[in-house]
């Protein structure tokens, strides 16, 4: 049985939130490799990031759906012998094993995810100058084993900005790594580990036929649809970074069969897609739910705006008096909507989670956001380990926060 041909806002909403894993309370008991496993083949990708905050994006993301975890368990599933791998998907991700294959015709383009062309004429440039250098970096993985960029023989450091900074033993390594000549994974300090593929992935995947560029892009689209349980085309093709023109007939190719159905959106100017089985059902989960800045529910803000009308950026990167809500800001997911957002850092030193600005949204009542939140912010802090909260006074909700905490 086909889905209704048409959805109101508030289900498209419950069927975005249900793909994500957001809809169910989080499981009781210890969390392990099981809960783990089904959550990534779930969103079909966790986005890497490198800053710590509070902490990496890659730990808080299985947080949000599973509540406190081991996250040994989850960089042991990762590298030589893994359930998951990384590489360029929407990001740099980990991603579960299986889905190495479909990812192939991006390793024949040499490039991590639609780069602009200038970037890519600069990259073959480089590749083809130094060819020698590359071929003596991919002797000593071959020779030596599993390394990371500073433990290359010859790793020529160099100084300058973003790509310039980094020596050109990490370009080479980075870039055989986007060929998929090196598999990588990822220490504890984030620092990425360089190895042969054949020592890194399974044989089973190795030996796995490569599909070509079309079947590739329609199992993508198909799990991206999966992972967002009603998309437009901009929304399949963004969510692995596939070029809108050439997602635009593999879609019609999954939409032939049924493997995706058409539908409209209430307030959507273009078509949407879901899946065949979708019911949207409101979400069960009765508590609140923090995301990170770079959670797959909120990737992409033009998305998040049409199915939550909350508008959100990252200002990691805005001038500190230019910001509005903060450096690292988390919404705040309660029921079907977005209410709130916070600005955190987990301070080590004094063992505390703070809460430098709490904002609730227009139309929100403070009361009772506060206190879902509170106990939110405390089942994190609790599994960061901290010892304590600490509540700033910026934003509109931080005084019923502070109320709620005490």
């Amino acid at each position: 049985m086909r889905p209704a041909a048409h959805l109101s806002d508030e289900q498209a909403r419950w069927l975005a939130i249900d793909a994500q894993g957001l809809a169910k309370p989080r499981p009781k008991g210890n969390v392990g490799r099981t809960h783990l496993r089904s959550m990534i083949d779930a969103i079909g990708q966790v986005q890497l990031d490198a800053i710590n905050v509070v902490t990496r994006t890659q730990f808080l993301v299985p947080f949000s759906r599973l509540g406190g975890y081991d996250i040994t368990h989850l960089q042991d599933m990762t590298g030589p012998g893994g359930e998951w791998f990384e590489y360029w998907g929407h990001a740099a991700s980990i991603m579960p094993v299986g889905q190495q294959p479909h990812f192939r015709w991006r390793m024949e383009l040499a490039g991590p995810y639609g780069e602009r062309p200038l970037v890519a004429k600069r990259r073959a440039e480089w590749w083809h100058a130094n060819k020698s250098y590359v071929d003596a970096i991919r002797r000593e993985v071959s020779e030596r084993g599993a390394l990371t960029a500073g433990q290359l023989t010859d790793p020529r450091r160099r100084d300058g900005e973003w790509w310039d900074r980094r020596s050109h033993g990490r370009v080479a390594l980075e870039m055989m790594f986007a060929r998929g000549e090196v598999a990588a994974w990822r220490t504890a300090g984030f620092e990425r580990v360089y190895d042969l593929p054949e020592r890194v992935l399974p044989d089973s995947v190795l030996r796995a036929p490569t599909p070509t560029r079309e079947e590739a892009h329609r199992a993508l689209l198909l799990g991206a649809a999966r992972a967002l349980g009603v998309a437009t085309m901009s929304d399949l093709a963004s969510y692995y970074v596939l070029n809108t023109k050439h997602a635009k007939p593999r879609v019609a190719e999954l939409v032939d069969p049924g493997e995706l159905v058409p539908v409209t959106v209430q307030g959507w100017r273009d078509q949407a897609y879901t899946l065949p089985d979708a019911r949207p059902r409101p979400p069960r989960r009765d508590h609140a739910t923090l995301l990170s800045p770079f959670d797959s529910l909120i990737w992409e803000r033009a998305r998040t705006s049409r199915l939550f009308r909350f508008d959100y950026r990252i200002e990691v990167y805005v001038p500190e008096p230019q910001r509005q809500y903060g450096y690292y800001v988390l919404p705040l997911l309660l029921g079907d909507a977005l209410v709130a957002r916070f600005d955190l850092k987990a301070d080590r030193k004094t063992s505390r989670l703070l809460v430098r600005a709490a904002h609730a949204e227009t139309g929100v009542t403070s009361t009772d956001v506060a206190d879902a939140a509170a106990i939110e912010l405390d089942a994190l802090r609790s599994w960061l380990g901290l010892d304590g909260i600490a509540i700033g006074r910026r934003g509109n909700l931080a005084t019923a926060l502070r109320r709620a905490a005490s």
